[in-house]
């Protein structure tokens, strides 16, 4: 599988924490650099805008969980109790890693002509592929949150 990772200027200046709805933990756009290995020639300015539009899709998609959460009286991700299958806090993880993989599907989509020669242009279907792979993470953590199996099938 292929992934985006640029050479730059790996000693940028970092973004801030991003502040979340009460119910959802904060972004760290650092912790996404790292964990995606996103360096420097993505500005600050650009990762805090594909994680709040990460952040903003991963909690509409999550809202009716979350809501069902508030009633039941956790307040806060961190409060859910999980599953006995499941290791301990595995609904913040799971959460971060939506987040992270929806930002960075996005990041390779506005990537695709960073370097417009025919070489790369070539590979941009290739960038395609890895940008579904990354939405496809996505989902699948969101599947683990809610509960739900990771495929959906109906008889037509």
């Amino acid at each position: 599988m292929s992934s985006f990772v640029a050479a730059g200027n790996a000693s940028a200046i970092q973004a801030a924490p991003i502040s979340n709805a009460p119910f959802w933990p904060d972004i760290d756009p650092t912790a996404f650099r790292d964990a995606h290995r996103i360096d420097g020639t993505v500005t600050p300015r650009r990762v805090t805008d594909v994680l709040l539009t990460a952040i903003a899709t991963t909690n509409r998609v999550l809202r009716h969980w979350q809501a069902k959460q508030v009633e039941a009286g956790y307040p806060v991700l961190d409060a859910v109790p999980t599953p006995d299958w499941q290791p301990f806090g595995v609904y913040p993880a799971l959460y971060q890693r939506a987040v992270f993989a929806e930002a960075h599907a996005q990041l390779l989509e506005r990537y695709r002509d960073y370097d417009a020669t025919a070489a790369t242009r070539d590979r941009g279907d290739l960038h395609d592929e890895t940008a579904d792979t990354y939405r496809r993470d996505a989902r699948w953590a969101v599947s683990e949150i809610a509960g739900r199996s990771h495929v959906t099938v109906e008889l037509i």
